[in-house]
């Protein structure tokens, strides 16, 4: 199969080569978007052959068409040849891969640094942006290790095990008891916080087992090589244009070391505070006292040289970067590890008399976490105003605050996370809730305002649902008119305007992540300030208070520890049911692939990112392919697929991206990107993106809850946008549709005949070679040129006057508007082989 390409880039052993410039066939690159999908169905044939790639992603071609470029009949073929990249494993695996939802933190945080506000000539202040996110990565590596370590050292090790009838309770922690073991060698304070510290330690290796796991299948794989543009040097309309944008290795693998090394810090100093803690009272041994004070300030040093690290540089994107710090890599960690295990001996050393009594001093570590947390979001915000005030963006999303809301969100999950599960453990080791102190207070407040915070989500999802219902309502006329030669249905019109209200309500999203941060940030404070002020539990602080108030605290502190274990169980059933439902894989892999798609640029342990594959990928084929033919090139996505195929266009050098038009069909370019990340996505990229390629489709729905308009500013979107497409084909029965057709939404756009058109027209307008002139007001792409945008109903842009798409065919003939269809057998509903089936895109999909 990799020989049958070999001849069709170099017109086989006994051709020549086909030159640059010389006139060769057309080229259809499929990429399919959330979900993924077999080759055999992108092609519509269920006799497919890999052309190049491996087990993980992959270029398909029909059986056929393997050597469509040399042959003779290949030539004379009236359609384009159509190949089909399949990147669905990169996004999927197993059930027990859904394990990476509790990693969410990370990769909301991440998401953050790719959400600032554009900026012209703002370097310094885009560099703070990125070392703000940065540091707060950094604080949830060490909160979640500080959890790790709350509920093995300090609520087993030292409250439980310290405690005769919680002890007996649970008798795997019987030789660690004083009075169950009689005194055993483990029964000791400082020998049992010794052994409970592996897992807190084994949670920060296998972090950093998958970061590096992963950074060598995706940070690894190197872009093609070009020198930058001139506008790569400064502030161009996007950075995902530069060489070495999808090749973050170096910072990657500095993170990396610097987060490993603070949650062996962070794990270190849990065991030796308590130690030091007891050296430092009167009669204390002085020997192990001196020992301690500089075991912490050794700590302390090592805790510096982690955030300089982190701090120190950001991403290297001008270049392709193939150095690595092999002095920060490597030796910081390992120097972490030392002091860990300095600190395990200088804890395990005996001390007579020493007994373990109340709570390791954990406030102080969780509260200063939460303070720093919420004084780096309220900077973050500062400076992200002060972004989005240099060049504002009126469509991007809370005017620049995109960014810290959901820093905030991430630091708040962590926060909730970490209080909740330790609450949980609590409830289940001390089973009468009097024998053992319970987690520091600060985390009971914490998981304390899950349940309000839950009240506020109910209360702003019933105002969705009713804005839902009158838009739903009000839509019921733009149906009417949509249909004007149809017997109207009242059923069949409710259900239309349904599914167009519904789809309206992803451009309400902003507002349910500001509503949600604001209050996320206000019941954290509380929390904070509670937990300082009182020193006790919400309900013993609200004791003597009214009735009411005392009432409402103890059953939020009830149903805090409860509604955190639910959650974890409903996080692992919704991942494993997406893994088996095809609408619910849908729905979470789209919120999952826009958060690894993007680099991992704030956080080593975030999930990995795909794009960092699939990209350089496109790139090489595009390249290769039009320098080996100087054929006629259409890239088209779907979905997802769309924003990959921009991000290759991008990559590719000016000449070969003059030689490439973009068809995209569902695509959320503007209507996601385009507002949560402007720096990349914004009106200035998209832009520049339709200027340099050689033309620019974009076909969407109405009913579609994920694709829309690429509104590009000015003039441009005469060529750009078609006008929405009619979804239902057709309202009722007739004698193209003699049964009723479906609500497609945002699926299946290849079954509109405007697709096979818009294709074609876009094929006749590009030449071998040499581009077509560009395309002005006066002679737009290819494709109807749309009136003025009229909003009567929905705040998304609707195009003109609604034109209906009249098959030639009927609709039963389902592969006729695919792209580079024919008679053929129908393609099998599953396949065999490793892409037979396409499995989950979502967070089980990395190894």
């Amino acid at each position: 199969m990799e020989r049958a390409q070999e001849q069709a880039s170099t017109g086989g052993p006994d051709r020549p080569a086909r030159r640059p410039g010389e006139t060769g066939t057309a080229l259809e690159l499929l990429v399919h978007g959330v979900g993924g999908t077999t080759p055999q169905e992108m092609l519509d044939d269920p006799r497919t052959v890999r052309i190049t790639g491996d087990g993980i992603a992959a270029v398909f071609r029909r059986a056929d068409d393997v050597d469509a470029e040399t042959s003779p009949d290949g030539r004379r073929r009236d359609g384009p040849v159509p190949e089909a990249y399949v990147w669905c494993n990169l996004t999927s695996g197993n059930g027990t891969r859904a394990l990476w939802l509790l990693l969410l933190p990370f990769m909301v945080v991440n998401l953050a640094h790719w959400m600032r506000p554009n900026a012209r000539g703002r370097r310094r202040t885009v560099r703070l942006y990125g070392l703000l996110v940065r540091l707060a990565g950094l604080t949830l590596t060490v909160l979640l290790v500080a959890a790790a370590c709350e509920v093995a050292l300090d609520l087993a090790a030292w409250q439980c095990a310290g405690t005769r009838a919680c002890a007996d309770r649970h008798s795997w922690l019987g030789f660690l008891s004083p009075t169950v073991s009689d005194g055993g060698w483990w029964s000791s304070p400082g020998r049992r916080l010794a052994l409970a510290s592996f897992v807190p330690t084994a949670l920060t290796g296998l972090l950093w087992y998958l970061s590096r796991r992963t950074w060598s299948d995706y940070e690894s794989q190197q872009p093609p090589a070009r020198d930058p543009e001139p506008d790569e040097d400064g502030d161009g309309p996007s950075a995902l244009g530069r060489p070495g944008f999808w090749y973050g290795r170096r910072l990657v693998a500095r993170l990396r070391a610097a987060h490993t090394a603070a949650g062996l810090v962070t794990v270190a100093a849990a065991v030796a505070s308590a130690a030091a803690r007891h050296d430092r009272e009167p009669g204390g041994p002085a020997v192990l006292n001196i020992l301690g004070q500089l075991l912490e300030a050794a700590l302390v040093a090592c805790a510096v040289a982690v955030v300089w690290v982190v701090c120190r540089r950001g991403r290297s994107e001008r270049r392709i970067d193939r150095e690595l710090d092999e002095r920060f890599v490597r030796r910081l960690p390992l120097a972490a590890l030392a002091l860990l295990a300095l600190a395990l001996l200088y804890a395990g050393w005996e001390r007579p008399g020493w007994e373990s009594a109340g709570r390791l001093p954990g406030d102080a570590t969780f509260g200063g976490l939460a303070l720093v947390q919420g004084l780096l979001v309220i900077v973050l915000a500062g400076v992200a105003y002060a972004l989005h005030r240099t060049d504002p963006d009126r469509r991007a999303v809370l005017r620049g605050l995109g960014g810290p809301a959901v820093a905030m969100l991430a630091c708040a999950l962590g926060g909730v996370m970490s209080g909740g599960v330790s609450q949980r453990v609590s409830d289940w080791l001390d089973g009468t809730g009097t024998s053992i102190d319970g987690p520091p207070v600060l985390l009971t407040w914490q998981a304390s305002v899950i349940p309000p915070l839950i009240v506020v989500l109910l209360v702003l999802f019933g105002w969705l649902a009713h804005r839902a219902w009158q838009l739903a309502g009000a839509e019921r006329e733009a149906v009417a008119r949509d249909y004007p030669d149809e017997a109207q249905d009242r059923a069949r019109t409710r259900r239309i305007a349904y599914t167009r209200a519904m789809a309206s309500l992803t451009d309400r999203g902003p507002r349910v992540v500001a509503v949600t941060s604001g209050v996320t940030l206000l019941l954290g404070a509380g929390a904070l300030v509670g937990a300082l002020t009182t020193d006790e539990t919400p309900g013993e602080a609200a004791e003597g208070t009214y009735p009411v108030v005392h009432g409402a605290a103890e059953t939020a502190q009830a149903l805090g520890s409860w509604l955190i274990g639910l959650g974890f169980i409903l996080f692992v059933t919704w991942g494993r049911r997406a893994y088996k439902d095809a609408a619910a894989r849908r729905t979470i892999g789209i919120l999952w692939d826009v958060g690894t798609f993007w680099p991992r640029a704030a956080h080593p342990f975030a999930p990995p990112c795909y794009a960092e594959r699939a990209v350089p990928d496109l790139t090489w084929r595009i390249a290769t392919w039009t320098r080996a033919t100087g054929g006629r090139l259409v890239i088209s996505g779907h979905s997802q697929g769309s924003v990959l195929a921009a991000a290759a266009a991008w990559q590719l050098s000016p000449s070969t991206r003059r030689r490439v038009a973009l068809l995209t069909y569902g695509s959320p370019l503007e209507r996601l990107y385009g507002r949560w990340f402007p720096a990349h996505f914004g009106p200035a990229a998209l832009g520049s993106l339709h200027r340099e390629v050689d033309c620019w489709r974009n076909l969407y729905r109405l009913t579609d809850p994920i694709g829309g308009p690429v509104r590009l500013p000015g003039n441009h979107d005469l060529g750009v946008d078609h006008v929405p497409l009619q979804d239902p084909l057709s309202y009722g029965r007739n004698d193209l549709h003699p049964l009723p057709a479906p609500i497609l939404g945002h699926s299946d756009y290849q079954a509109d005949p405007v697709f096979a058109e818009e294709r074609r027209k876009l094929l006749a307008r590009l030449r071998p070679g040499l581009p077509a002139p560009r395309h002005t007001a006066e002679q737009p792409c290819p494709g109807r040129r749309p009136s003025r945008v009229r909003r009567p109903v929905l705040r998304a842009a609707r195009a003109g006057p609604r034109r209906r798409a009249v098959s030639g065919r009927p609709c039963s003939a389902r592969g006729a508007g695919r792209p580079g269809s024919r008679a053929a057998p129908p393609s099998p509903r599953r396949s065999a082989g490793r892409y037979g089936r396409c499995r989950t895109p979502g967070p089980w999909a990395f190894p």
